[in-house]
């Protein structure tokens, strides 16, 4: 099965590695609506939060595309920013692609697991959506837990419709979407097959209450492309 941009994938078992590691930029900026645009924001954002001395986390870092643009925005001030993406795959990709840099860690690790140092700023760019469902509260407990006070979770993910008319809406913009943007019919089949049971987005209001359940108070919607949004809440 054919995903395009030279990515094979299997029914039912989409994969951030393999074929996808070397493809991963190009395929998701073609496939997510103002995917730069996002990271363009929350390096803007950063600077709210980010002081000397500050930890800074980037859950699900991939190709280390994200810290590199956090990195270069805030070059003045002295911090850590550490990468964790489960895919050893990815881990040794970023590394090839970051030039040696002091404020840089990555770490190969699994968010259900991890222990978060205490933070300044933590982002997770589109990636608890992959993560089963029945986990994600204790994640995003964890996050915040970890948040010095006055601190912020910056979390993007893509979202379904409040209910099954706005659902169709945007299942049919987000389709004619991937269409102009040159995936053909095919390609677009088969990766809905590829991620089914893999990708599982919640509501907007799902994810905001799993924010508020964790004990965030102050959130906002920051970016929103139909089936796509970005949250910033502040401890």
């Amino acid at each position: 099965m054919d995903a395009g941009d030279k990515i094979k994938i299997l029914k039912g078992k989409f994969s951030f590695s393999g074929s996808m590691v070397k493809s991963f930029d190009t395929h998701i900026n073609k496939s997510v609506p103002l995917y730069s645009i996002g990271h363009y924001l929350i390096c803007k954002l950063s600077s709210f939060f980010i002081q000397n001395k500050s930890i800074v986390y980037d859950l699900g870092c991939s190709t280390g595309e994200l810290i590199k643009k956090i990195c270069s925005y805030n070059k003045s001030i002295d911090f850590k920013i550490i990468g964790i993406d489960e895919q050893k795959s990815m881990i040794t990709q970023a590394k090839k692609k970051i030039k040696k840099n002091k404020k840089i860690v990555l770490k190969v690790s699994d968010l259900k697991k991890i222990n978060l140092k205490k933070s300044d700023l933590i982002v997770s760019y589109y990636t608890i959506q992959f993560i089963k469902p029945k986990y994600r509260q204790k994640i995003i407990n964890n996050i915040y837990k970890a948040l010095n006070w006055g601190g912020a979770f910056i979390f993007f993910e893509k979202t379904r419709g409040p209910d099954a008319r706005f659902q169709d809406i945007l299942n049919q913009i987000y389709l004619e979407y991937k269409k102009d943007i040159g995936y053909n019919e095919k390609q677009i089949y088969e990766k809905s097959l590829s991620i089914r049971g893999y990708l599982e987005p919640f509501t907007s209001k799902a994810n905001i209450d799993y924010l508020k359940r964790a004990g965030f108070k102050d959130i906002m919607s920051i970016q929103k492309y139909g089936p796509f949004e970005g949250f910033l809440a502040i401890k």
